[in-house]
């Protein structure tokens, strides 16, 4: 047993995860509520001591990200507690759209399905485990949307109060299905950061609050890998040859890259090479400048784009995103307002799938970095759907209706063209 303030941390409260590991500098901290580094207030994130674990062992859990407990920093009998239950999700062979695009082989990771429709269940499941085992008594978060309805639905699954924090101009479809699950739901004047920054003084000054995205950030992040986990079994236990991610504050495509990298490691798949393409929106798209200017400090900006889940205009994890982008041989990019529009039509036409603002900028991130010569057309290719089209509605509002309103007659619908 380890103790963090007035609370004992039971054994294997973090499975196997060993230490928080400095992504700066490399120094070691305990596990517990820590997210920066005492040595040079770097980020944190989970070390862990794996054993031997097997294909046959992740198959035989259940259809959720608890199959991969093993790989989290969650204890085993984790799904025994009311959570969620995220994860799981289609793998789509989006073949219409790869013909469209000319790739020989596409796939959509297709995260609306989720229990709140988007990836952010994940990483919430992932951190309420932490929460619970800290014992940590308020569930909070700052959000662009997808988080704070994720935050307030396992709050409310698990039993135990949720506060969440929005900047006052969110999507309003965000809005309403946060508030319905009866946490405290707070309108912040400003935009995310403004959000955010109120969030880490809280964070600083409040005994007993879980931030997911602050003070319990390394357990929260670590939920993301589970993406990774899924596409390469889905696959047929293999990686992918390219990956395009849409990038807020870039912790899901790290977490992904991260996720690849442990299951080479551990010989579930052959670690073969992979290259992995982030997706911003130009009104918020700060790495994607870093990355054109060739810089390793990604300037904060002040957010302008109707993609406002990934409008985080100092992206904490920016530099990684980066680090993994040069690494792998892979680019980030961004797109226009009308692009992502654009991309949005051009799933939902081709593959039935409606994607909320940030999978608008995937898609059409992914058509910019074909016709630029960036990503090859012959390399199998995934892109990540990280939201439901319902929740950001107005981004098509006015771009999609009826084709035509005729009377109720067989004479009008001849007259009309429509056979």
């Amino acid at each position: 047993m380890s103790q963090t303030a007035t609370h004992t941390i039971r054994e294997g409260a973090f499975g196997n995860g060993t230490h928080l590991s400095c992504r700066a500098c490399g120094a070691k901290s305990p596990l517990g509520p820590f997210y920066a580094c005492m040595e040079c207030f770097g980020p944190l994130e989970v070390g862990y001591d794996y054993p031997t674990i097997t294909r046959e062992q992740i198959e035989a859990g259940p259809k959720n990200i608890w199959r991969y407990q093993p790989l989290l920093p969650v204890p085993v009998d984790v799904a025994g507690f009311p959570n969620t239950e995220p994860g799981y999700t289609r793998l789509i062979d989006a073949g219409n759209l790869a013909r469209e695009l000319g790739l020989r082989k596409l796939w959509v990771k297709d995260d609306s399905g989720n229990p709140t429709h988007s990836f952010k269940d994940r990483v919430v499941a992932s951190a309420l485990s932490a929460t619970r085992e800290l014992g940590l008594k308020v569930f909070a978060c700052p959000s662009t949307g997808n988080l704070a309805n994720a935050v307030a639905a396992a709050a409310a699954r698990a039993g135990i109060r949720s506060v969440v924090f929005i900047p006052h101009d969110l999507e309003r479809p965000k809005v309403i299905t946060t508030a319905v699950y009866g946490g405290t739901l707070v309108a912040v004047e400003g935009n995310y950061d403004d959000v955010n920054k109120l969030a880490s003084e809280i964070a600083g000054e409040e005994e007993g609050w879980a931030f997911v995205n602050v003070n319990v950030r390394p357990y929260y992040s670590e939920g993301s890998k589970t993406l990774a986990f899924e596409i390469a079994e889905q696959l047929g236990w293999r990686l992918p040859q390219q990956i395009v991610i849409p990038v807020a504050s870039g912790s899901q495509l790290t977490k992904i890259d991260k996720g690849f990298t442990e299951l080479g490691k551990l010989g579930l798949v052959d670690a073969t090479d992979y290259k992995v393409y982030g997706a911003q929106a130009t009104g918020c798209s700060p790495v994607a400048q870093a990355f054109r200017d060739g810089h390793d400090v990604v300037k904060p900006v002040k957010p302008s784009t109707i993609a406002k889940s990934l409008a985080i205009g100092n992206p904490a994890d920016g530099p990684y995103v980066l680090d993994v982008a040069r690494r792998t041989g892979g680019a980030i990019a961004d797109v226009s307002d009308e692009e992502v529009v654009e991309g949005i039509q051009l799933l939902a036409r081709t593959e039935g799938i409606f994607t909320e603002t940030a999978g608008g900028v995937t898609v059409a991130t992914l058509k910019k970095l074909i016709e630029t010569g960036q990503l090859d057309p012959e390399a199998e290719t995934v892109i990540i759907n990280s939201g439901d089209g319902l929740k950001t509605l107005d981004a098509v509002a006015d771009r999609v209706g009826p084709k035509v309103t005729i009377p109720a007659s067989y004479d009008a619908f001849v007259k009309a063209g429509l056979q």
